[in-house]
């Protein structure tokens, strides 16, 4: 029998948005399963296909991959852009322009704190 303290308790909501054709999501959905798996095991991953442009608009997608943890994107210096159609998504990184947010991102996501 399992006892309320032993219980995991989920705090994060954590969602990967793609859309169909991104060369990009399966390394985000990998990393991010990474990240998870260290910090945060056991928390479900919301996994969200926007391929159709009703969903896109209804979810503010802002391009594929996106992360998102307790509703905000995990990229610390993100500004919806308004527009929500399929596309890939870039994100600036210590190294440059990349198709995958920084690891670091996440973790800081997850811990609370701001990257």
């Amino acid at each position: 029998m399992i006892r309320p303290e032993e219980t995991p308790v989920n705090t994060h909501r954590i969602e990967l948005l793609w859309f169909t054709g991104c060369p990009n999501h399966e390394p985000a959905r990998e990393l991010l399963h990474r990240v998870v798996d260290e910090l945060a095991p056991g928390t479900p991953i919301v996994d969200i296909d926007a391929s159709d442009p009703a969903v896109a608009a209804e979810l503010r997608f802002p391009g594929s991959p996106t992360i998102r943890i307790d509703g905000r994107d995990v990229d610390p210096k993100y500004v919806d852009p308004g527009d929500y159609t399929s596309r890939c998504r870039v994100f600036w990184t210590d190294e440059g322009l990349r198709g995958l947010p920084e690891r670091r991102w996440i973790e800081a996501a997850l811990a609370g704190d701001p990257a």
